[in-house]
């Protein structure tokens, strides 16, 4: 089992940044990779970003690129959410995931509210 803390959530204007990070605990010898969904209300939960977590390599949704960033500390099993130009769109709770395999995200945090107001 893996556990997964998040944190730095809040309230930020339009145009601004905020940076959420997540921090796994436990059976993290198996992680294939680590990644950020979203939530909107009325919405479903949506891909934003992952990493695998040997290679670093990078994916994110089309919505996001050029905005957000997710950077990794392998050291301190913890993945970031790096978000700038923030829209009022993007108010969501944002939930940190983590697989073993490609097949499924496994393991979910409990989520952080992100609120980008005008």
């Amino acid at each position: 089992q893996v556990q997964l803390v998040e944190a730095g959530g809040g309230l930020v204007q339009a145009g601004g940044s905020l940076r959420l990070s997540c921090a796994a605990s436990g059976r993290t010898s198996s992680t294939h990779a680590m990644g950020w969904f979203r939530q909107a209300p009325g919405k479903d939960r949506e891909f934003v970003a992952a990493i695998s977590w040997c290679a670093g390599k990078p994916y994110y949704a089309d919505s996001v690129k050029g905005r957000f960033t997710i950077p990794r500390d392998n050291a301190k099993n913890t993945v970031y959410l790096q978000m700038n130009s923030l829209e009022t769109e993007d108010t969501a709770v944002y939930y940190c995931s983590a697989r073993d395999t490609p097949a499924s995200w496994d393991y979910w945090g409990q989520g952080t509210q992100v609120t980008v107001s005008s």
